[in-house]
């Protein structure tokens, strides 16, 4: 194997000055599937309440599916995600105002989100940060800094209401371990020596039809991205946790139903699984929980740059919602497995928002 890249663990992306209330444009632009992400944060109109459309069936087009968001706060408590406008089908659609109901449920803990630039990886980001947490999270450099840049705006903008502390960017290739253990040294050692929640949520995947078309060098890759990194970040942060502290693992749908043409990377979902169930009974009784979060078709950078445009259009179609799912959707899961009041006696154990399709865990 390659020896680790060369890589400054922290970069913080140039900080504009903004008010609370910003706007932050996110695009699900195509884009390699190196990406370390998830997609963007968008909310469904279905989440706003708004009767179903033609062409929105799907959720929001993979061509260039734009949205701009505001994050705001009304009153203590609560939060506003504003959705100013969705693009579906080249259809303007107002969605309105939609709430996200803060309780504060971890209100002063350190999280950690690995590819917390974009997609399911960056709504979790928000959603702890307007819970009351102070947000790290991890991004490739040369590949994500766009992402970051805005992500951490938008986490500097809900840090500014709610009094946590700075958020953080940090870049690595968290393939390999020397880069794992600065990133988490970092973070702790910035917060006490602290590190209250891990989210081991980086993937990359790549279409292969046939198992002899996958080279060892992409085997290797798609391993390191989607489970070293997860037992590096996990072994190293652990030493910075205590009781009351969370693991939560992103595996996928693919683990339980499999996936013909992305064989190394559903592999590696099973992986975690099984990672997380291990793991979760070696730290029962130092108080820490571990668990995971299998997404179901998620609308994310991975899709349209890893299929095919005729199975893009169709993305989401086969669960019983007959819908591909947004970030938003994914993230409150993340948020119940790190609170402590939700969740304090849940561990090992799997939750699957994935628009219904039924699995055997």
């Amino acid at each position: 194997s390659s020896p680790p890249p060369t890589e400054s663990a922290a970069s913080t992306p140039h900080n504009q000055s903004s008010s609370f209330v910003r706007r932050v444009v996110a695009k699900s632009t195509a884009r390699s599937p190196r990406d370390q992400s998830h997609g963007v944060a968008e909310v469904p109109a279905a989440a706003a309440g708004l009767p179903a459309r033609q062409g929105a069936r799907h959720g929001p087009p993979p061509r260039d599916p734009h949205q701009e968001l505001q994050v705001g706060q009304q009153a203590p408590g609560k939060a506003v995600l504003t959705l100013l406008s969705l693009l579906v089908d080249g259809l303007s659609l107002s969605c309105g105002l939609i709430c996200y109901a803060c309780r504060v449920r971890v209100q002063g803990k350190v999280a950690l989100v690995t590819g917390g630039d974009s997609g399911i990886g960056r709504a979790v980001c928000l959603c702890f940060a307007l819970e009351g947490a102070t947000v790290n999270f991890t991004y490739v450099k040369g590949h994500e800094d766009k992402d970051a840049e805005e992500t951490l705006q938008a986490l500097r903008d809900i840090k500014s209401r709610t009094g946590a502390g700075e958020p953080k960017a940090l870049a690595g290739d968290l393939g390999y371990e020397e880069n794992c253990r600065r990133v988490v040294e970092e973070v702790a050692s910035a917060h006490g020596g602290r590190v209250d929640i891990l989210v081991n949520n980086a993937a990359e995947q790549y279409v292969r039809p046939c198992i002899t078309e996958i080279s060892e060098q992409d085997l290797e890759r798609v391993f390191r991205t989607n489970i070293f990194s997860y037992f590096l970040m996990a072994k190293f942060a652990v030493k910075h946790m205590g009781p009351g502290s969370s693991i939560i693992n992103t595996t996928s749908v693919n683990a339980y139903k499999g996936n013909a043409t992305l064989l190394d990377y559903t592999a590696t979902k099973g992986a975690i699984v099984a990672f997380t169930r291990a793991l979760s009974m070696q730290l029962a009784e130092k108080g820490i929980r571990v668990n995971g979060v299998a997404p179901g078709p998620i609308w994310t950078p991975l899709i349209p740059a890893s299929f095919p445009e005729e199975k893009v259009k169709q993305f989401g179609s086969e669960v019983p919602m007959k819908r591909a799912g947004q970030p938003s959707e994914v993230a409150p899961s993340f948020v119940f497995l790190a609170s402590e009041q939700d969740s304090s006696y849940i561990s090992g154990q799997v939750i699957h928002p994935n628009g219904g399709t039924i699995v055997n865990s």
